[in-house]
């Protein structure tokens, strides 16, 4: 038998040490909070790409009273970027989650699915997103969604 050994490299920030692009990115994701549709969990989730011009691309989760027909806000964000400019990368994307109108404490990671459908834009480019997670205690800046789910799904 032999072992193997997964680490994930999170660089832990406060929000104030950030740069003003990553603020920018992170006020974004916290904006599109208030316009998603959670009327079933009453959790918020925003998301915004930065894409390799420069444009942003934001969303919010849709939930569904034929759960799990909803969508959460990376997808909606993955899939509109790849639809609308499908021969332009998606350099970082940002995530932000509110609860009873109240962001979380820490930052909330995108759920598996959402990883694999990042996963595949990072593969389509060759070349890493930038996963930046936001909490009101700290900020977490993961380089490649691969960090986050190292046993994806890649053939």
């Amino acid at each position: 038998m032999k072992t193997k050994t997964i680490t994930t490299n999170i660089e832990v920030y406060d929000y104030e040490e950030l740069s003003e692009d990553l603020r920018k990115l992170i006020d974004t994701a916290k904006a599109q909070t208030q316009k998603a549709y959670a009327p079933y969990s009453n959790f918020h989730v925003g998301s915004v790409a930065l894409l390799a011009n420069g444009l942003l691309v934001s969303g919010n989760n849709q939930e569904n009273a034929a759960y799990p027909s909803g969508l959460c806000a990376e997808r909606v964000v993955v899939f509109y970027a790849n639809a609308q400019y499908p021969d332009i990368p998606i350099e970082a994307i940002a995530v932000a989650a509110s609860h009873s109108k109240k962001f979380t404490d820490e930052p909330v990671c995108p759920c598996s699915a959402c990883l694999q459908a990042l996963i595949e834009s990072e593969t389509r480019f060759g070349k890493p997103i930038k996963l930046i997670l936001y909490g009101q205690n700290n900020v977490h800046i993961i380089n490649s969604i691969k960090e986050c789910l190292p046993l994806c799904f890649n053939f």
